[in-house]
């Protein structure tokens, strides 16, 4: 019992530090680009202001959109997010006080009526009729639109949009998008999602069209080693510790990541947080393995951070045939179609 208080009181003790340390967010070009890209999408009044009015290209008639594609554990999810507060203009509606800005966190499988009705719930609609079609239900969340003055939509984890195995349902996941984008009360809509979702936009022409692409690239080894040296080395003066990057640290923390800003940074915080219960003022390679395995639930030897063929490792191999034969499916149902 003694022990188990003693545990408790160490962690109690970090709690308020590590909350502080979750709660940071690093900068990155990705950010910059997605911030980029929302301004050109945003009308600028005559006092220079962004507004919570969508750009409407094609005689006013069709707005546009944003993809951002990146692996999962980049920090994506986080980076939108984080941008998305830095608009003042996309806060609640002065008039309605609903959001502007309608987040949908797309759960597999989802079907066009469960991401239609989610959308409403966003709106404040929770009580539909079961039996009102899909179709009946975009008519519905273009009118909630209308009343609440809603500027954009994002749709996160959005390559599960397009699971299905029918390619009928992909064409009407693709036609409720465009249908969003049109009109006197379109809106901005941003997917934000993995690598399938690259060849989904490229399946459709006019859905192609009126996204702009964001594809961040990986970190590298070598590369990209002292500008995540400055990024731990911050979080670490942060906490009140020191950094010892001996014996590889840096790439073996980006290799341990499957080359992810996002998984990097998640780790770096895991490993603070064991040298802080454990009492210690320096980081170094035994907080990021006890961290590392303690997520991977791998044999030491196997962890990244302890064997010196660490760069040998094949990480993820099973998901990743997992993945490959979701997509081949996919690929099949659409040259069917």
């Amino acid at each position: 019992t003694m022990m188990n208080t003693d545990t408790q009181t160490r962690y109690i003790a970090i709690a308020p530090l590590m909350a502080q340390l979750r709660a940071r967010h690093v900068v990155t070009e990705r950010d910059r680009e997605v911030q980029a890209q929302l301004c050109r999408l945003l009308h600028v009044d005559r006092t220079g202001q962004i507004t919570a009015e969508p750009v409407r290209f094609t005689a006013g008639l069709e707005s546009r959109g944003i993809i951002l594609i990146e692996p999962a554990g980049g920090g994506k999810t986080t980076a939108i997010r984080n941008v998305l507060q830095e608009f003042p203009a996309l806060g609640t509606h002065p008039d309605t006080g609903a959001p502007r800005v309608l987040q949908v966190q797309v759960e597999s499988p989802a079907t066009l009526r469960s991401i239609l009705r989610a959308l409403l719930r966003e709106m404040g609609l929770t009580k539909v009729s079961s039996r009102t079609s899909a179709w009946e239900l975009l008519d519905l969340v273009r009118n909630r639109i209308a009343a609440t003055g809603a500027t954009a939509i994002w749709l996160d984890e959005a390559q599960d949009l397009f699971l299905s195995r029918s390619t009928r349902e992909i064409d009407d996941m693709l036609k409720m998008i465009k249908g969003l984008m049109k009109g006197q009360n379109s809106v901005v809509v941003i997917l934000s999602g993995t690598e399938r979702l690259i060849e989904i936009a490229g399946y459709d022409p006019q859905v192609n069209r009126r996204f702009t692409k964001i594809i961040p690239g990986d970190l590298q080894i070598g590369a990209d080693n002292d500008d995540l040296t400055a990024v731990i080395c911050d979080y670490c003066a942060a906490a009140g510790l020191t950094f010892d990057g001996s014996g590889s640290v840096v790439s073996r923390l980006i290799y341990g990541s499957r080359h992810r800003f996002g998984r990097a940074v998640e780790t770096t915080i895991n490993a603070i947080e064991r040298a802080l219960f454990e009492g210690d003022t320096i980081l170094g390679r035994q907080h990021f393995a006890e961290a590392w395995g303690m997520q991977e639930m791998c044999a030491w030897d196997r962890n990244v951070f302890v064997s010196p063929d660490w760069h040998k490792f094949e990480l993820d191999a099973q998901a990743a045939e997992f993945d490959a034969s979701r997509t081949a499916r996919q690929r099949r149902a659409l040259r069917q179609g």
